[in-house]
């Protein structure tokens, strides 16, 4: 027993530096982890978005999301149904100072809205490209 603790002793004592090899084929898997993710819609990041409709017709919901998209075309909308309500939502706003000015335009129109935390799709960006 005394001798394996001198041993281990001894080697903890020696410093030196470390060498990682990585295979190239690493850098691969990640890269397409990340296009995967994007393509799942994991890539999502927790926002903002005002609630507009609340309420068990699907139908009312529908001419809701229309209502609003006339009013804001270039917001993006959503229904959602979880039973056994449906729910329409508007915006992707990373901050809730954005989110709250939208549900102030919307007072016109909307009755009765609130804004909610959620998984929300990131604003589209320009690429290089474009």
């Amino acid at each position: 027993m005394p001798l394996l603790f001198s041993l281990l002793t001894a080697s903890a004592q020696n410093k030196g530096k470390v060498e990682v090899v990585k295979d190239p084929r690493v850098d691969t898997l990640i890269a397409r982890r990340a296009e995967l993710e994007k393509a799942v819609g994991l890539d999502q990041v927790t926002g903002f978005r005002v609630q507009i409709y609340t309420g068990a017709n699907r139908k009312d919901a529908y001419a809701t999301q229309a209502k609003f998209q006339e009013q804001f075309p270039d917001i993006r909308s959503y229904v959602i149904y979880s039973d056994p309500k449906f729910k329409v939502r508007a915006g992707d706003f990373r901050s809730r100072a954005d989110a709250e000015k939208l549900q102030a335009d919307l007072k016109k129109w909307f009755t009765g809205t609130f804004i909610i935390t959620e998984k929300i799709n990131p604003p589209k960006t320009e690429s290089a490209d474009e």
